[in-house]
């Protein structure tokens, strides 16, 4: 027998002396496929001791003001005769009582790695402020420049997919609509920069997730520049149907007011240049919370948006003349993040613009933080912050999407770090244990690996228009893959659907000779040809130079040619002998270069090796119970291999009773 230690945020807590602890792991269970790792104990109990109810609290009276928040889960570590085991969290579940007095506490054990839903919660994508500093002005020039930019340097850029005009190419045809790309000198018709949109790097969400919340940072091992598949895939920065709703005829601007300095205070900081981040400890009381601003005169009228953690929490009513906004104290001075944002008609001056917060601490005089921009002006230009534009999906849902799309898991160090790998280099990790005299040789299982006859693969939203023409011609859904190993088999169908929108492309080819042209486009509309917002969008963004000239239309009266631009793609390069890398789970056609040379999909590259072995006809899932030593216990991982008899397995899941170290294992045979 074990002694098993349970500590809660430092405190070690008291067991049931015959109380049986059990933790469960698993890694990619044959059974769902695109799980991302976890650990878990079965609830248990513990008693309601004087030290327990110290812990938590007397949780079971409400009366008690400050109590325990069971909502939140708190840290936690397991020790096995006084050896670390595992760090984590624990989830109070609620008190049993026996004559009306508390006997028991019921908790879960969680493992590190579920923890980070705790830690994002719902957020969503636009509290990320830090990628504000990314942001761009969105004008005829801008927009040009960014549409040449390089994508392997710039971390954002200009594609060439429109939200509402059909683009063509059509040499000779002078009298041809807006969309035709071929440039004439005199005939205005051609790409109007009002139809493009930013996009933005992938990998500058992920590193704006690790600042944003104190807790999260990942490993390098797939989250890192060097990965071009992760690295060069860009997200539309599409969040509204049609156009970005500045319109062609501007006559209201908004400015993120950037630029603060710090004056004073340890309470608050700037987390970029725009960004102020409050952290008031619980033990503070916070005096005055406030947002000055100053004119240098008061001829032109302006208004003041504030964001909290991104989402719009205070919008004032117009006006010319100096303004302060009192937020509420406590309450708004944890934890939260804000962005001011100035709509106005013109330039304005303003000769200081103030964050003021005063806080303090019983017994102790007021500390008071004070950051400002001193001379400030806005310009009566459009800007596109990110923030704003950014698609409408939750962080958690955003890596969720990742970890799918890359057949990705995840397990926290001992540094804390979240170690990001793909599964296929995660099992490259694994040692082996021999097991084989510590399994009860009375009984063992058996059974099918697979409950399934088929495993779907695809994204969520394929419903823009040349991707629901495939559909529609072809009788299946573009790029979606779905494995059965080619065989007849009984059981249910699983799906892995990614929460992304996933777009058909469309080479050009003029339409007076059908000679190819170097141009590819995307076409954000439905099968209506109504422009279409659907789910965020992912692509790979390919510069072409010295290529097929075409007209960029400043405005409806002014166009001008270029050969240097970029295109959106589904594979990494447009050449398979450079890369054949593409994130269709099916291997289609190209777009671009026809054929079916692309052939590292998602599903091929980074999903084939764990399913066609668990599709074998010779893979068993193998139930076995074993007595593990705690060398065993102690020290292997998921990634491990455990020998029986000769013969080595994966491991698929194992619960352990901590108290015996029994463990109930299923395996897969290693093919």
């Amino acid at each position: 027998m074990q002694n098993i230690e349970l500590y809660i945020e430092g405190q070690r807590v008291e067991l049931f002396k015959d109380e049986t602890v059990s933790l469960t792991q698993t890694l990619k269970n044959a059974r769902q496929v695109d799980k991302i790792f976890t650990e878990f104990t079965k609830t248990f109990t513990l008693p309601a001791s004087k030290s327990n109810n110290k812990i938590f609290k007397h949780y079971y009276n409400f009366d008690i003001d400050g109590g325990f928040d069971a909502r939140i889960k708190k840290s936690a570590t397991i020790e096995l005769n006084s050896y670390p085991f595992k760090d984590g969290k624990i989830k109070l579940e609620g008190v049993s009582l026996k004559d009306n007095k508390p006997y028991s506490y019921r908790i879960t054990f969680f493992g590190n790695t579920v923890n980070l839903k705790d830690i994002i919660g719902e957020d969503k994508l636009n509290v990320l402020t830090d990628l504000n500093s990314l942001s761009e002005i969105y004008s005829t020039s801008e927009i040009k420049s960014a549409l040449q930019r390089d994508p392997t340097v710039a971390d954002v850029v200009v594609p060439l997919i429109t939200h509402t005009d059909r683009l063509y190419f059509e040499t000779s045809n002078n009298s041809g609509s807006d969309g035709n790309l071929w440039y004439q000198s005199g005939h205005q018709h051609g790409v109007l920069f009002s139809q493009l949109k930013y996009a933005l790097r992938i990998r500058k969400i992920v590193e704006a997730i690790e600042s944003h919340y104190t807790g999260i940072t990942f490993s390098n091992d797939f989250f890192t520049s060097t990965n071009l598949p992760y690295n060069n895939l860009f997200m539309w920065l599409h969040r509204k149907k049609g156009d970005v709703g500045f319109g062609t005829q501007v006559t209201t601007f908004f400015t993120t007011v950037d630029g603060w300095t710090s004056q004073s205070g340890s309470l608050s900081s700037m987390t970029n240049s725009s960004t102020f981040r409050t952290d008031v400890p619980s033990n503070f009381i916070v005096d005055t919370f406030r947002l000055y601003l100053f004119r240098s005169s008061n001829t032109i009228p302006y208004s003041v948006t504030v964001f909290r953690n991104g989402i719009e929490t205070f919008n004032t009513e117009v006006t010319t003349q100096n303004k302060t906004i009192t937020f509420p104290g406590q309450s708004y001075a944890n934890n939260s993040d804000y962005t001011v944002r100035i709509s106005h008609t013109q330039n304005i001056a303003f000769t200081n613009i103030i964050w003021e917060l005063t806080a303090t601490e019983p017994g102790e005089s007021a500390t008071i933080d004070s950051f400002s921009t001193n001379s400030y002006e806005t310009e009566a230009q459009i800007q596109f912050e990110i923030t704003q534009q950014i698609p409408e999906i939750k962080v958690i849902d955003f890596l969720t999407g990742l970890f799918k799309m890359f057949n990705l898991v995840a397990y926290v160090d001992s540094t804390g770090t979240v170690v990001v790998k793909t599964l296929d280099n995660y099992y490259t990790t694994g040692i082996n244990y021999d097991i084989s005299n510590f399994v009860d040789i009375t009984k063992s299982e058996i059974d099918v690996a697979l409950p399934y006859k088929e495993i779907v693969f695809g994204y969520k939203d394929t419903k823009t228009l040349l991707a629901a023409v495939h559909n529609q011609i072809e009788n299946y859904v573009w790029a979606k893959e779905a494995y059965n190993g080619n065989e007849n088999l009984d059981g249910g169908i699983y799906k892995v659907d990614l929460p992304f929108a996933h777009f058909k492309f469309e080479r050009l080819l003029d339409l007076n000779d059908s000679s190819s042209t170097d141009v590819q486009w995307g076409y954000c509309v439905d099968d209506n040809r109504e422009s279409y917002i659907g789910d965020p969008f992912l692509f790979y963004p390919i510069r072409q130079t010295s290529a097929t000239q075409i007209s960029f239309r400043d405005s409806a009266a002014s166009h001008s040619p270029i050969t240097t631009y970029i295109i959106p793609s589904n594979s990494l390069d447009l050449d398979s002998t450079v890369s054949k890398d593409n994130i269709n789970f099916k291997n289609e056609n190209n777009e671009y270069e026809g054929g079916t040379l692309f052939t590292d999909t998602l599903f091929q590259k980074y999903y084939s090796n764990y399913i066609i072995d668990i599709f074998n006809n010779k893979n068993r899932l193998t139930k076995v119970t074993a007595y593990l030593p705690l060398r065993i216990l102690l020290n292997f991982t998921l990634a491990d291999r455990f020998d029986i008899n000769g013969r080595r397995y994966k491991i698929n899941s194992i619960k352990t009773n901590l108290q015996d170290g029994k463990s109930e294992i299923e395996l897969l045979n290693e093919l």
